[in-house]
């Protein structure tokens, strides 16, 4: 029998958790997070299931562990682990992270201010403002961000015929907008909605098997969340969406990878231009700052830098065992 500790640090990032694994995270073999992360997969799964899944986690639980950059011009790398799997990139959880590791003093970049951090999806560039020991916002240029695919359909069970377009902004999202089955999730709950997208991410990929692969990364494919868009509640709000993740959640933050992908998609349906504020609102009322940065390419097709702006807060302190010899050693889902 054998118990492995985890002292953990939570928080969320407008209204998403957030949990960092500041002792007991594995030592990874890799050049770059890319190939730590398929390391983590192959070996270590167990313990993103045991600290995410039940009982130690929920449903909506996110996580990320710090390494040692690849490359010594950069400050650090993460590694980003949910209930969902081991994601290359994730939104709310770099805000959240930084938040963790600037406040509670596991990062210590070498600009203060500014953070170079090596995702398993590439570098993302962080600014943070900080008051007295509080982060106040954290902002991220993202990865190059693309809309895949447009106006494809899937059949649904529940709502008949959909048309979606397919985004990537990190992660691959179907995007549904308003349409015909669907006026828009103001008029849905969010358990209505988790049924519904487990049903059709299922049918997504079934139906276009390999067509979402990125480019420069092969790890990195098919749809893994969907994301729903309707009216927006506050007068302020640019657009708003309920975006589906791993088996039985829907995130609570905007949405990080998310909002990229939406504002790739808005982009080039001439909706978006570079520097216009994207105030992005999530199921329940919380906001992202999207925007433009830079309109360029990626595999000779239109991408762009955007970046997501947001807080997060710090509310607890956990020691974690896993014991071995625990049923549950590696968590569970109730679907």
């Amino acid at each position: 029998m054998a118990i492995t500790t985890f002292n953990c640090i939570d928080a969320h990032t407008c209204g998403n958790p957030v949990r960092v694994v500041a002792q007991g995270g594995p030592d990874l073999k890799g050049r770059n997070m890319s190939e730590k992360r398929q390391h983590f997969l192959e070996s270590y799964d167990w313990i993103r299931k045991g600290l995410m899944f039940e009982p130690r986690g929920h449903d909506m639980m996110s996580g990320s562990i710090f390494y040692p950059p690849a490359d010594p011009a950069n400050d650090l790398g993460i590694l980003f682990i949910e209930t969902s799997g081991c994601l290359p990139m994730c939104g709310h959880g770099t805000i959240g992270s930084i938040t963790i590791g600037i406040e509670e003093g596991l990062i210590h970049p070498k600009i203060p201010g500014k953070i170079r951090l090596e995702t398993p999806a590439g570098l993302v560039e962080v600014e943070y403002q900080q008051t007295a020991n509080k982060v106040d916002w954290v902002k991220f240029n993202n990865v190059k961000s693309f809309l895949a695919a447009e106006e494809l359909n899937i059949e649904s069970a529940h709502l008949g015929t959909l048309v979606f377009d397919v985004s990537y902004g990190g992660n691959f999202y179907a995007i549904v907008d308003p349409q015909k089955n669907f006026n828009g999730l103001q008029d849905y709950t969010a358990t209505e909605l988790i049924q519904y997208s487990r049903e059709i991410r299922e049918a997504i990929n079934a139906k276009y098997p390999n067509q979402f692969i990125h480019p420069e990364n092969e790890t990195i494919r098919d749809v893994s969340h969907i994301l729903w868009t309707g009216s927006t509640i506050a007068p302020n709000a640019t657009a708003r969406n309920a975006v589906f993740y791993g088996d039985n959640a829907i995130d609570r933050s905007p949405c990080g990878t998310g909002t990229s992908a939406r504002m790739a998609q808005w982009h080039a349906k001439g909706l978006l231009k570079p520097g216009e504020d994207f105030i992005h609102e999530s199921f329940i009322g919380s906001q992202f700052i999207g925007r433009i940065e830079e309109v360029t390419t990626l595999d000779n097709k239109t991408a762009i830098i955007p970046s997501i702006k947001g807080w997060a807060r710090v509310y607890g302190y956990n020691k974690i065992n896993i014991d071995d010899d625990d049923p549950f050693a590696q968590g569970f889902q109730v679907i």
